[in-house]
Parts: C-alpha cells; structure tokens; sequence
C-alpha cells in the first residue's frame, strides 16, 4: 500500500513540477523600478497574496495584518522578537478581579497628519468594528470586552460597550471575563485605533492614498492593485528617529515560481509567507543559497473544514472518514518537506497557557492501513460504498505548493472509495467563499492571532462568526469555552480547554493535517530579522546592510 503510492505521488508532483518549470515571470512594473532615489532606503518584500483592504476592520489575512501593522499600532505591540510591549499605551493598570484596565496613551502619539491620538479614537474604533454595519469578519476577537458579543449581535447599541475615554489620555476598558493574553489580543489589528477625525469626513474611503493617516511607522502612499502596495515612513511617528528604512514596497506573490525567480534576481529583499519557495527548490537553496532560507516554527495548523450545513458533511462518520484517510506522515514528508508537523488535534504544541500533553484524535497511533479501514467502516455506516461512492468538490487555494497537497490528498482519499473534484480559487476569493459558506469542503489554515489555545478552539465555537467556515455548533463544546473563560486560574483554564478540545475532536468539524512553518527567504542584507512563533517581523525593527546583498 505504501509502496504503491508513494510511487504514484511521486509520477503526480514530477508532472507539477514540471509545470512549474514553465510558469512566467511578473510584470514589468511589479519590481524595484517602480521605487526611485527620492524613495531614500527601499525595503522590496512579497507578502504571499493580494490584500482585500487596508482597512483593520475588514481584514481577515495575515498579508493584510503585514501593511497594516506597519502602519497603525494599537496599546500594545510587537517587539523585533515577536513579544507584546507597549505601543500607543505608556501604562497599564488592572482591577484586582482582572476585569477593568486602565491605559495611558503616549503624550507624543500623533496620527500621521499631526492631530493627536486620543483615548477615543479606541473607544469609536473598538464601537466601530463590532457594529453590525461595519459587518467585521474578525469583530468576534475582541469579544472579551464588556458587552462586545451584544453590540455585535444588534442586541445593544455601540455606545453600550465597556470602553470610556476618561480623557484624551485616559482609556478604561472592561472585560467580560478575565483574559490572561490581553497584551497579545491588543497587538492585533482588530484592536488598533482608527482616526475618527478622518472616518467622519471621508466613510469608507479613509483608507485611500492621499487620505488615510496612521499612527505607525508608515503610511500608504500607493496602491497598485496586484501589483504592489508602497508605504512611506511616517514622519510624525514617535519613534521615527530609529526607523531606517524610508520606503517598503509589499508585492503579491502567489505564483511561487514567479517570485523565487524574483528573490534570485534581487527584485524581492524579502519572500514572506506560509509557501514561499518551491518544495523543489529545498535542496539547491541549500547548496547556493545558504543562509537565507528560514523555515521558521510558528503557531499555525493547516486543515481541512467541512461544510456541516451540507450533506453529508452533516455527518460526523462522514467528515472522520475523509479526516482520517488522510495520511498526514506522507504529507509532510514527501510533499511539504520543511519541517511540518503532522497533526491530530488543532492547539499547536509549545503555545501558552495550555495543557502538556494535548488531546488528540483517538486514531492517531495506528497505523494508516487500520485508519484507511476505520474511514471504509464509517462511510459503509452512513451509507456509501462501491455502489454508492461518495462524490464532492473541494475547495483549494491557489497558493504556494496547495495543488501539489492536494493532488496528493485527492488519491488518499481515492484510496478509500471517494472521489474529490479539486475546484482552485485565489486565496482572497477562497476565503471569501469559506466566509459565506460557499463550498462543501475546503482547505484552509490558521495562524495564530495571539498565543493563547483560545484562539485556536475558538474556530469552532458557535458565536465565532464568519471564520467559523464550518459552522460547527456543539452547546456542550461551547459551554465548556464559556467556563474557561470564566477562570482565572490558568492551569483551571488549560484543563478545561482541552476538555473542550477532547470533546470536539471525535466531531470533526475540521480536520486537522499538519502544524505549519513558514518557508520564508530573507536576504543576507536584511539585519534584525527574528524568527519568532508569530510569524510577525515588523519593518520598523529591520535595517539593510547593503555590503552583505547577493544574487543567486
């Protein structure tokens, strides 16, 4: 069985490669050129994919979490290793139940224009993203906030959340329960200011060059839709003097290929994403390009979600069927190769705040044969067999080396009578389609918003809104998710989280397969770069050292 397929992999990925091989390049105004000598230091980084929007509160991907937090900075931030420090807060008090805290704004934090930030631009920021006009994808993160999920749900008015601009330096929050990773929520775009002087004047359009000003080290100047989005260094930053690069241009780079050949040539400084070089291509970048690959360890899953509103993803013996014929050994090994962990639960090993040893699938130390038998045995149950197969699209992104996993999981799946039609879609566009609910079953991945097992369980509970593609609804699941966040007492909380992830798990809302790396090509020039387990390296921190650029 294994024998025969790996043979079979290996014929499917050479015809992939091959097609690779004759991918064309960008477009002739998508590199350096489009900077010139006025643009002082110049940063070239490819950020994975096209973003939707500027805007904090309709984003919903970390390319877009990339510009936009270079540019705005909420109370807290992101140091050059990835740890939360303060950002447009100088202070930070808490009640002694852990359920009010108080924040001092920075004297000196100005938006971009010159006028201040103040204590109620959070307030009417904070108000505006949970207003259900604002229709945020991302409103539910900042649910902890006192009656966040009821201004959200229409219930209240905005005015009603528990947030109070004491005075224009002064901002008291209050919570719905105590959240012990507060500092890393408030690093996260949902939770940065918006310029309310700006928004009441020009609505929606306040995101667009020549009108958008921000609080952060930079401020968009151009947006080339699939071309390139420049920002310039903001010069009203209050740490502008320690900023040293003046420009950086983020390019979409979802053809692979494409960019690889861009990074070689010196047109990309940086290639930031989940797949950002050719799985081809691992062992000659380690021969002529050493040192510039990180495969950098993060807090992310990849998985596949299915549609529990659709039969028969309605049926969990149908959903563990195709979960556990997926051979995650295989996966990792032979296709991705950079350093993927196969997974059997969703929480990410080394995060905060959880258990040691994590729950995980009851299947996941047999053998793949007795898996494979166990998928037959469940599909047979619900009613599907050699003359009855079960049939289905999947929905892909095409990103990275996607195809090339999901081929290999269309013939897992075949290995246990099942017939997936493979449907590829950009990742903007996919994801789109999984918000709306607009597939049946799907690949998608999750990186971690903050280090905290909430985040990663909350992506099947049944207030989370959009991002819960599955829409998966477990009362007891969601019972248990109440009562963690209800306890103060963290080895409490990690206990019952993964209670919670033990119950879901036999379920199967989503599938996990692997725990991620990020295949990321940096420069030799590029100075300060941290690989941390976030994923985040923001441009303010970097510097370039141009004795050290190569080509390849």
């Amino acid at each position: 069985m294994i024998n025969r397929y790996s043979t079979m992999l290996r014929a499917a990925l050479a015809g992939l490669l091959l097609a690779a091989l004759a991918a064309c390049g960008g477009g002739s105004d998508s590199g350096p050129s489009a900077a010139s000598e006025a643009d002082g230091v110049v940063l070239h980084r490819g950020n994975g994919t096209e973003p939707n929007t500027l805007d904090p509160h309709q984003a919903n991907g970390t390319w877009e979490n990339n510009i936009i937090g270079d540019m705005l900075i909420g109370l807290y931030t992101e140091d050059a290793n990835g740890k939360p420090v303060f950002g447009s807060a100088v202070g930070h008090q808490i009640s002694e139940d852990g359920l009010t805290h108080t924040f001092q704004i920075r004297e000196d934090m100005t938006w971009s224009d010159g006028t201040p930030v103040t204590a109620a631009d959070f307030v009417f920021a904070w108000q505006r993203i949970l207003d259900p006009a604002t229709a945020a994808p991302y409103a539910s993160l900042i649910y902890p906030f006192k009656n966040a999920a009821a201004v959200n749900a229409g219930e209240m008015p905005p005015s009603e959340l528990g947030a109070r601009a004491i005075d224009d330096k002064t901002l008291e929050l209050d919570l719905e329960t105590p959240t012990p990773f507060l500092a890393t929520l408030m690093t996260h775009y949902t939770t940065f200011p918006v310029p309310k002087h700006v928004l009441e004047e020009a609505g929606d359009d306040w995101i667009k060059p020549g009108t958008m000003v921000t609080n952060g080290a930079y401020v968009v100047d151009t947006w080339r839709p699939n071309s390139f989005v420049k920002l310039v260094k903001n010069e009203n930053f209050y740490d502008a003097d320690n900023v040293q690069i003046d420009t950086v241009f983020y390019y979409p780079t979802d053809d692979v290929s494409s960019a690889f050949r861009r990074f070689r040539a010196g047109e990309l400084d940086i290639n930031a994403c989940s797949q950002c070089y050719p799985i081809q291509q691992v062992s000659w970048i380690d021969q002529n390009m050493p040192g510039v690959k990180h495969n950098e360890i993060i807090l992310s899953f990849t998985y596949v979600t299915f549609n529990t509103n659709v039969e028969p993803f309605d049926d969990a013996r149908v959903r563990r069927a195709l979960g556990l014929a997926i051979d995650r050994d295989v996966l990792t090994r032979q296709v991705t190769r950079a350093g993927e962990v196969p997974a059997y639960n969703i929480v990410p090993p080394g995060i905060d705040n959880y258990v040691d040893n994590a729950p995980q699938m009851a299947e996941a130390g047999w053998t793949q044969q007795r898996r494979n038998a166990e998928a037959r045995r469940l599909l047979a149950e619900a009613g599907f067999d050699e003359n009855n197969p079960l049939t289905f699209a999947v929905k892909y992104r095409l990103a990275g080396d996607r195809k090339q996993i999901m081929v290999a999981m269309q013939d897992m799946w075949r290995q246990i009578g099942v017939e997936a039609q493979l449907e590829g879609a950009e990742p903007k566009v996919a994801y789109a389609d999984y918000r709306a609910r607009n597939f049946e079953v799907a690949d998608a991945g999750w990186v971690a918003d903050y280090n905290d097992p909430q985040n990663f369980l909350f992506l099947v509970q049944g207030d989370t809104g959009p991002i819960n593609y599955a829409d998966y609804s477990n009362p007891d699941f969601d019972a248990l998710m109440n009562e963690a966040a209800l306890t103060m007492d963290l080895d409490a909380r990690a206990d019952i989280l993964a209670e919670a992830e033990a119950l879901m798990l036999p379920d199967m809302p989503i599938a996990p397969i692997y725990f991620s790396v990020n295949r990321n090509l940096v420069g030799l020039h590029i100075e300060n770069w941290n690989d941390n387990v976030i994923g985040i390296q923001r441009t303010r921190w970097l510097e370039i050292n141009e004795a050290k650029r190569k080509t390849y």
